[in-house]
């Protein structure tokens, strides 16, 4: 069994607050668990009093339906304590931010959605964004469901990928 870094409830705390502190939207409870889980010495238990007790003294706050959100309290106090974690973690949870950083990014600029119509038939919409604006928007009609929900995650794969193959019929190349 391996041992971890973090050695108690404190310095799971402190962690937490270094997560959220580093993220500036609502994180939801599967994120900051994710995020935080990043050490053999944290466990689900320690992890769920920690995130509670840190709600209960206002470091952190849950908004219903958004998530957990750092406060100026804990935003103060995460800095006086980060340098408390052990570097190693706080290098490893860096990355973990990163990439949760870019599958926010992503979301955002990858959206598709499916929607009924009056007649029975789906519209399933596609759109694409860069760090301005659209850059693609495409609605498409589908008999079914389960047909509309398949073109909307096979968006979601590759919509890069999608949005080339368009501009290559156009173009007819």
């Amino acid at each position: 069994m391996s041992v971890g870094f973090i050695r108690d409830k404190l310095e799971i705390k402190f962690l937490i607050l270094y997560i959220a502190a580093r993220i500036p939207q609502p994180l939801p409870l599967e994120a900051v668990q994710e995020l935080t889980m990043c050490d053999d010495g944290i466990d689900y238990f320690a992890f769920s009093e920690c995130l509670n007790d840190l709600v209960k003294t206002e470091h952190l706050e849950l908004k219903e339906g958004e998530g957990y959100r750092i406060t100026p309290k804990g935003l103060r106090n995460s800095a006086i304590c980060e340098s408390s974690l052990p570097y190693s973690v706080r290098m490893k949870v860096d990355k973990s931010i990163q990439a949760y950083q870019k599958m926010l990014l992503r979301r955002d600029q990858v959206r598709s959605r499916v929607t009924q119509r009056e007649n029975g038939t789906f519209t399933v919409e596609l759109s694409l964004r860069d760090d301005v604006d659209s850059v693609m928007h495409l609605e498409l009609m589908s008999a079914d469901e389960d047909m509309a929900q398949d073109l909307a995650r096979r968006f979601q794969k590759n919509p890069d990928q999608i949005y080339n193959k368009i501009l290559s019929a156009l173009y007819g190349e």
